[in-house]
């Protein structure tokens, strides 16, 4: 299992959510802030298995390429998981 640490500009957060949650991915979103000007961005965490990691990178690429700016719109960090539990 890895965990997907997704942050993304606060404008495309609804879109990159709706995106993920509509293809059956479990998002947990969380207010943030960073980078130039203490800017608004949204981190969104992901726990997928190890073969699901690729389909959602590419759904977010998809989602944040179609548009014509030339800025980087996400960064985005893959963690293993040792251990998840729900409680």
């Amino acid at each position: 299992m890895k965990m997907v640490i997704l942050i993304v500009k606060d404008h495309d957060a609804d879109a990159v959510t709706q995106t993920l949650t509509t293809a059956e991915y479990r998002v947990t979103r969380v207010a943030s802030t960073g980078g130039f000007l203490r800017s608004g961005v949204v981190t969104l965490l992901l726990g997928v298995d190890d073969d699901r990691v690729d389909p959602v990178i590419e759904l977010v690429r998809k989602k944040l390429s179609s548009a014509t700016s030339a800025d980087k719109r996400a960064t985005l960090f893959v963690v293993p998981v040792e251990r998840f539990e729900q409680i």
